[in-house]
């Protein structure tokens, strides 16, 4: 119950930070930083805030030849999404890109199903189903709009390319903390940023003109980027990549939000509709796996049960060991100690959760300060 509790609440404040995309990204476009450079300036502030943090923690930095084969598919894949999602822009509104670039869970569940065998359940279906409409409701556009093949092919490779990274994160065998491996990816992923801004005149780098403009670099580095990853990482680790994608859906439903409170658009009947959809297709995920955590433990005391009505026909043994009983009490105490120092990875990550709170907190005092 605890996991299930903890990769839910994760995977929706993933998708809550991702959607804050646009606080960061949209004042850059009006600094004139092309998309080459605000893609690459957001992983590589993301790559140096999480490695102060390991070097804070004095963490071994070093990973196999095993591990870089997996960690550089995520990092290419990363760079991929993120830049033929941006690239999609100059060929189709954004709200049209936003709306087909959330077929990613329907391409994990697919995946999933075909390659892995996962069942596909009928809550995820509906799901699944509730929070495209949903989705499709956010957009309202021109009448005279046409669609561009083009931006079509762009936001659907961005979606593929997505929904595999989930996939790779949820059946790789690697085994590292989510700050080390989020740490790594994206410092593939800036690389190969890097290196595509070469293929162009208009895709090289740019320096930012103010420091405004480092102010909402950072930001990009830090909430949609580090703590969405992470929290990502954490949520398909313990509920598996199709819920963790279908929770995505609060991404869009996030930058409506802010649409609404930041930039005053504004809240007609349809979105309201449309949030409705999309917050009863996250309640039916939650809900769907709920069962599934109380199984083990109900198997559990059916197994117990002939071992207790053994131990009823030794009744001098068990008398006997009835005198144990404090002892036996106070072992089954120490249990979840024993179990808890067995998972040094488990109270890492619970380190690395509280340094990331400490650091955004004080980087927000600053930062509130300076823009007042």
């Amino acid at each position: 119950m605890a996991r299930n509790h903890k990769g839910i609440i994760c995977g929706i404040l993933a998708a809550v930070c991702y959607g804050t995309n646009p606080l960061g990204a949209l004042p850059l476009y009006e600094e004139g930083v092309n998309t080459s450079s605000v893609l690459f300036y957001r992983f590589s502030t993301a790559v140096i805030m999480i490695g102060v943090l390991l070097m804070a923690e004095r963490k071994s930095m070093a990973i196999s030849m095993k591990e870089m084969k997996i960690l550089c598919p995520l990092g290419v894949l990363l760079a991929a999404s993120s830049g033929t999602y941006y690239l999609s822009f100059r060929y189709m509104d954004a709200g049209i890109a936003s709306t087909i670039l959330f077929a990613y869970p329907v391409m994990v569940a697919v995946i999933m199903a075909a390659f892995f065998r996962e069942k596909v359940t009928y809550p995820t279906v509906i799901a699944i189903i509730l929070s495209s409409v949903g989705i499709g409701l956010f957009y309202k556009g021109d009448s005279d709009a046409s669609l561009s093949a083009t931006g079509v092919l762009l936001v659907l490779i961005s979606a593929l390319t997505y929904a595999v990274y989930i996939v790779i994160v949820n059946q790789s065998s690697i085994r590292m903390s989510t700050l080390k491996l989020t740490f790594y990816v994206l410092l593939i992923c800036a690389l190969t940023l890097w290196a595509y801004s070469f293929t162009s005149p208009d895709l090289r780098l740019q320096l930012l003109p103010s420091p405004r403009a480092w102010f909402y670099a950072c930001w990009l580095g830090l909430v949609p980027t580090v703590l969405s990853l992470v929290l990502m990482t954490i949520a398909v680790h313990e509920v598996g990549a199709t819920p963790t994608a279908v929770l995505g859906a609060l991404e869009p439903l996030t930058a409506v939000a802010i649409g609404a409170t930041v930039f005053g658009e504004a809240v007609t009947l349809r979105l309201i509709i449309g949030i409705v959809l999309i917050l009863s297709a996250v309640m039916l995920v939650v809900l769907a796996k709920h069962p599934a955590t109380e199984t083990p433990q109900a198997q559990h005391a059916v197994e117990e049960t002939p071992q207790a009505q053994h131990r009823a026909t030794e009744t001098p043994q068990a008398q006997h060991r009835a005198t144990e009983t404090p002892q036996a009490q106070h072992r089954a105490t120490e249990t979840p100690q024993a179990q808890h120092s067995a998972t040094p990875d488990t109270a890492a990550e619970h380190r690395h959760m509280r340094n990331i709170t400490h650091t955004i907190s004080s980087i927000i005092r600053k930062t509130w300060r300076w823009r007042s």
